[in-house]
């Protein structure tokens, strides 16, 4: 469908101003002309015509690590550390987790997601056969995966290996080109030397990128020094996983010489700041990071560790932390944060033709209204974006060409329906915190 979006504000890149009252064309799923305010706008072909009444038109947020069934877990174990949360509250519950369970799960934070402007997510769980239909279902864009817990090989490795391997084969390339997958080893701490091997050689071989979590916490780095003599960074290069592409989740104890490997083989460092302060993880360096090379995206992790899935407050809170981290007020500024969050320095991972409003990049696109009070006076509108805006001050997106939100309402799925279900599932999960807490107190 050839599409004209009209009198819009439009953000080309994180260096541009906005053109004031431009226009866009989007043909195929893809940008085929921006016009500015004074150049000639054609009619001819147009099938639809979107009025932009001033907003703002940017690219797409892309959610670079996340986790979206876990939404049935948001708010389900607070105020604890990540060992404690995982080990004792999150992994116990989620065995008794079903497939139907998951697709409704991944539906509620594709919903959610896609009203708070994101248009690609990079998820990685398990049942992702529900989690892949329900993103096919909402049509956001997706780099999907299956976390790998296996310590050996022999020990059940043969079996997650593939069943990684099957999601790769069933859904890499699918919805049209919408939905790509990876493979991921769930973690260091979680996957043994054989398995990060295995899963190295069948990444290059599938042509896939690795998504993984790496370097978490103080007590994983610890722990992998004492084990293997290593750093997490420094062990999965010499196990040859990184000469894959790679995108490893927070990063937050990296040393020097960690840096200088995520560089050297261009790992993309996933920055989940809301769900590292709320663990206590830590502050990812990110500045540090950036200085030295890394390519650095943005995400918000799941909602059982964020409970919201919102990318704005995510690249404040970024801003924020890496000020006060460094005792630095130039720290991370508005575009360098803008551009984590719509990938616009990414390419590769399945992520590229992203993040920028030129032609031939990907028509992933969304409208900011701009008429809130929080949104006045308006001196630059990044930097209101950035430090003021609010995933409600989203009202149209679009993906790959379609519109899957108009004026705040989702178009793909029934989103009340969605709800209904989730709190449905909910009160079973209700009963298992419950029990839980009785049994702590």
């Amino acid at each position: 469908m050839k599409t004209l979006l009209r009198n819009f504000d439009i953000l080309t890149t994180s260096k541009s101003s906005p053109i004031k009252g431009g226009s866009l064309l989007v043909n195929g799923g893809r940008i085929v002309e921006v016009l500015e305010t004074r150049s000639p706008v054609p009619e001819e072909g147009i099938e639809r015509v979107i009025e932009g009444r001033g907003r703002l038109l940017i690219p797409g947020f892309v959610n670079s690590h996340t986790h979206l069934g876990m939404t049935l877990f948001r708010g389900f174990a607070e105020d604890l550390n990540l060992e404690d949360w995982l080990e004792k509250w999150i992994w116990p519950a989620e065995e008794n987790l079903t497939p139907e369970e998951v697709y409704w799960g991944s539906a509620l934070a594709a919903v959610e997601s896609i009203k708070a402007g994101v248009t690609t997510v990079a998820d990685m769980y398990f049942h992702m056969d529900q989690t892949a239909q329900a993103l096919e279902d909402s049509g956001l864009r997706a780099l999907i995966s299956y976390g790998i817990i296996a310590p050996e090989m022999s020990s059940g490795g043969e079996e997650e290996v593939k069943t990684g391997l099957a999601l790769v084969d069933d859904w890499d390339g699918a919805a049209e080109g919408r939905i790509n997958a990876a493979l991921s080893p769930h973690a260091p701490y979680t996957c043994g030397d054989d398995v990060l091997t295995e899963l190295s050689k069948a990444a290059e071989e599938k042509g896939v990128p690795i998504h993984t979590h790496l370097s978490e916490t103080r007590d994983e780095v610890d722990r992998s020094v004492e084990n293997f003599g290593l750093s997490p960074v420094a062990r999965v290069e010499k196990l040859g996983l990184l000469e894959n592409e790679v995108m490893a989740a927070h990063c937050v104890h990296v040393d020097e010489k960690d840096i200088e490997i995520l560089a050297d083989y261009r790992v993309l460092s996933l920055h989940n700041p809301t769900s590292n302060a709320k663990l206590a993880s830590g502050i990812a360096p990110v500045a540090k990071m950036s200085t030295e090379g890394v390519d650095v995206g943005l995400a918000t992790d799941g909602a059982a560790s964020n409970n919201d899935l919102g990318m704005i407050k995510e690249m404040k809170l970024a801003a924020m932390l890496s000020k006060v981290s460094n005792g630095d007020p130039e720290s991370l500024p508005v575009e360098a944060v803008y551009r984590m969050a719509v990938a616009e320095d990414v390419d590769g991972f399945g992520l590229g033709k992203l993040g920028k409003i030129e032609e031939g990049f990907k028509a992933d696109l969304i409208a900011v209204d701009r008429n809130s009070s929080r949104w006045i006076p308006e001196y630059d509108p990044l930097s209101n974006l950035v430090y003021s805006g609010k995933s409600a001050d989203v009202d149209m997106v679009m993906i790959d060409g379609k519109v899957v939100m108009e004026e705040g309402k989702v178009t793909t799925i029934d989103e009340a329906e969605v709800i209904e279900k989730v709190r449905e599932i909910a009160t079973k999960y209700g009963r298992i915190r419950q029990s839980k807490l009785s049994n702590t107190t």
